[in-house]
């Protein structure tokens, strides 16, 4: 018998996190990693505006938050066209996940999401005791229809689908998600997590219409802006769906410095746009490292690139350990047939140095 009075079902999960932080790492090899492109995190770092923003309003930390968020939603409704009421904000898309598979999934309840995918929904689900649903990807690319297909027959209602892909950086073009939400059962709500929809070319998202309640949209603070570590993400949905958060969000949860640095963030258009520059530099440079030997880089429309290592996942866990060996920090895909990749953010020049000096000797260390 358990000492503590947990619930039987969180008596029976495993003590694991979704991810091994870099910093865990460092300290198991007892040495700082050289380059740190493991991550999705944004190395260009948040706009100097939005570090001014930060810096002011870090002598104002002994206040609590706005716990309506009230400056930051009325930006962020001006700036995508809807209204206050459509937008939820949250600490990072990770938080908003789990509040809202908290509003919907009760245990036993069916979700639908893909084999591979963002690994933190899955822990959200399991936290609550729904029962995943996995659908295997196709072509490297989560299967839209095939996840709409199951929901259907398990009247799911939940489903999970990000675009740009995480964690392959492959996306579906508009017109194929806007089918995907059409499509969406009665009842059900379809989860698109857009966290990389900044790096995606025109067109990969559809327009937005906060009239269809079987639709959330997620977009986060933490890649293209470069704040991860502020945790601060946000909504879009159906007024109905977006006010409902209210029911167990934590209202005093996104700290004010957060606050002040994302609304600074978004109105430096200008910056986001030259890290985005910066971005597909990066994505250039890393498939043309990976090709020198004999590698091959996936197409990505996020902020990193998959490369192909050609073999098994034993063989590419392998090589991501001999970088990792080496001083640089990266990470690969879960599941098989993905987990033959090795996943590189993008990274600055320095970065990119240390990754392209230490990858043939992660291969030779990898054969022998």
């Amino acid at each position: 018998m358990s000492r503590y009075p947990f619930t039987p079902h969180v008596g029976s999960l495993p003590e694991t996190v979704p991810f091994v932080g870099p910093e865990t790492q460092e300290r198991q090899r007892g040495a700082p990693f050289t380059a740190r492109i493991g991550a999705n995190e944004s190395v260009f770092g948040p706009s100097p505006r939005a570090i001014a923003a930060m810096a002011a309003a870090a002598a104002e930390v002994w206040k609590y938050g706005d716990p309506e968020n009230h400056d930051l939603k009325q930006a962020l409704a001006a700036f995508h066209g809807v209204r206050p009421e459509n937008i939820v904000v949250g600490e990072g898309i990770d938080c908003l996940l789990g509040y809202l598979v908290r509003m919907v999934v009760d245990p036993g309840t069916p979700v639908v999401t893909s084999a591979g995918a963002y690994p933190t929904f899955n822990y959200h689900v399991a936290g609550f005791g729904g029962r995943l649903d996995l659908t295997p990807y196709r072509d490297d690319r989560e299967d839209g229809p095939a996840l709409i297909a199951r929901a259907a027959a398990l009247k799911a209602p939940l489903i999970y689908f990000a675009n740009p892909d995480n964690p392959m950086g492959s996306f579906w073009p508009a017109d194929d998600v806007q089918a995907m939400i059409d499509a969406t059962p009665d009842g059900a709500i379809l989860c698109l997590d857009e966290a990389y929809i900044e790096f995606a070319a025109d067109g990969a998202a559809p327009p937005l219409d906060v009239g269809n309640p079987k639709v959330i949209r997620m977009r986060t603070f933490s890649k293209a802006y470069g704040m991860a570590g502020a945790r601060i993400g946000y909504a879009i949905a159906e007024a109905g769906l977006a006010l409902a958060f209210n029911k167990v969000r934590n209202h005093f949860g996104v700290n004010r410095i957060a606050l002040a640095g994302a609304l600074a963030a978004l109105e430096d258009q200008a910056y986001l746009a030259d890290v985005r520059r910066q971005v597909a530099a990066a994505r250039m440079r890393i498939g043309d490292i990976a090709r020198q030997h004999g590698l091959q880089p996936l197409a990505s429309a996020a902020n990193f690139v998959a490369i192909d290592c050609g073999r098994d996942g034993a063989y590419a866990r392998a090589i991501l350990q001999g970088l990792v060996a080496e001083g640089v920090f990266v990470r690969m895909p879960f599941a098989a047939p993905q987990d033959r990749c090795i996943r590189i953010s993008a990274g600055k020049t320095a970065d990119l140095d240390a990754f392209q000096a230490a990858l043939p000797k992660a291969l030779a260390a990898a054969a022998a």
